[in-house]
C-alpha cells in the first residue's frame, strides 16, 4: 500500500507540474531558424551568426534552414504553418512583414499570425551613381531629374524590394521622375550601374564599399538618420529631403501562440547577445547596426513600417509581376 501510494502521489505531482515542467524544459532538442533568402544575404549572414552564438547557449543546436521564395514569404509562411512550440522561428526582415502585405496576396497575415520574439539589426544603404552623372550631391541629381522627367532611371532587386521603394520614396517626397529598371538581384543591378547602364541605385553600404572605394560609383547620400561612421563624407537623404529615413531591418519571430516564456528566453539570451562588444564588432563587419529591444518595440516597427511601405506602394501605383 505503501508504494501503491507513493506512485499514484508522484503521477499526480507529474499531472499538476505537467505544463510548467515542458515548459522549463525548453529547449529540449534542436530549433530550426528558417531564413528566407538565399545563403549569402543579410538575412542569412545574420541568421547564421545568431545560430552559431545561440547554440551553446541554449545547449541546444540552432539549425538554418533556407526557405526561399517570392520576396521572404515562402520561409515566412512555412514558420506562420509550424507548431507554436518555440522549436521554429523565423529571421524575419522588412521585405516580408511590412512590405509584402501590401504587395502581394498573401496566405497568412503577419501581424496576426506571427509573434516578435527579438529586434536584430538595421542596416542602411547607399544612393550610388555612375561616376560619368553630371551630380556631386542628391540635390544636382534631383535638379537633373527636374530638367528632364523620365530620362534618368535606376536599378532594384525587383519590384517592390527594399531598393525599389527606398526609391520611390524619394521620388515622392522630391516630386521627380525617374524611370524604374527592376532587376533579378542587386548584383545585376550594380553590374549595369558600374557600366553605366543605369544611372544609380541603392545598395546596402557593406555591398557598394568595394565600387566606391574603387571609384566605380560615386556615392551620394545614406538612407540612415546620422551619417555612416563607413562614408562620414556623404550626407544622409534627410539633409536634402527633411525627414527621409529607410533602414532594411531583421529580428526573429515565431508562430503566433508561441508561448510566453519561450519568447521571454529567447529575447534575454539575444539582447544579451547584442551587448557583447565582440558580437557586436562581428555584425558591424557585415555593415549592419545591433538593435536589441523588447518583442512590443519589435511589433511596433513592424506595424509602422507596414503602415508607412503601404502608402509609397499605393501612392506609388506599385503592382508586383
Amino acid at each position: 500500500m505503501t508504494t501503491r501510494r507513493l506512485l499514484l502521489g508522484l503521477a499526480a505531482g507529474t499531472a499538476l507540474a505537467g505544463p510548467a515542467a515542458a515548459q522549463g524544459e525548453w529547449p529540449a532538442r534542436s530549433i530550426r531558424m528558417i531564413s528566407p533568402f538565399p545563403p549569402g544575404g543579410a538575412a542569412d549572414l545574420l541568421a547564421r551568426a545568431l545560430a552559431e552564438e545561440l547554440t551553446p547557449l541554449l545547449r541546444q543546436s540552432v539549425v538554418v534552414e533556407n526557405r526561399t521564395g517570392a520576396g521572404g514569404s515562402v520561409g515566412t509562411e512555412a514558420t506562420v504553418r509550424a507548431a507554436p512550440d518555440g522549436y521554429t522561428l523565423v529571421m524575419g526582415s522588412t521585405g516580408p512583414l511590412a512590405i509584402n502585405p501590401a504587395l502581394q496576396r498573401l496566405s497568412y497575415d503577419p501581424e496576426r499570425d506571427l509573434v516578435p520574439i527579438a529586434l536584430v539589426a538595421a542596416v542602411a544603404s547607399v544612393l550610388v551613381v555612375h561616376p560619368s552623372v553630371n551630380a556631386r550631391t542628391l540635390a544636382d541629381l534631383l535638379a537633373l531629374a527636374r530638367a528632364e522627367p523620365g530620362r534618368l532611371n535606376y536599378g532594384s532587386s525587383g519590384i517592390g524590394s527594399a531598393q525599389h521603394l527606398f526609391s520611390e520614396l524619394v521620388k515622392q517626397q522630391a516630386n521627380v521622375d525617374i524611370t524604374h529598371v527592376p532587376y533579378r538581384g542587386t548584383g545585376p543591378a550594380m553590374v549595369d550601374t558600374v557600366g553605366g547602364r543605369l544611372t544609380m541605385m541603392f545598395d546596402t553600404t557593406p555591398t557598394a564599399l568595394p565600387h566606391i572605394r574603387d571609384g566605380r560609383v560615386r556615392p551620394l547620400a545614406v538612407t540612415s538618420a546620422r551619417r555612416d561612421p563607413a562614408l562620414p563624407d556623404v550626407p544622409t537623404i534627410g539633409e536634402t529631403l527633411p525627414g527621409y529615413e529607410a533602414l532594411g531591418w531583421y529580428g526573429i519571430l515565431g508562430p503566433a501562440g508561441t508561448p510566453a516564456a519561450v519568447v521571454e528566453r529567447m529575447n534575454r539570451e539575444v539582447n544579451a547577445l547584442l551587448g557583447r562588444a565582440e558580437f557586436r564588432a562581428k555584425l558591424a563587419a557585415q555593415g549592419v547596426e545591433p538593435m536589441a529591444g523588447t518583442p512590443a518595440e519589435f511589433a511596433a516597427l513592424i506595424a509602422r513600417d507596414r503602415a508607412r511601405w503601404g502608402e509609397v506602394i499605393r501612392r506609388g501605383n506599385i503592382r508586383a509581376d
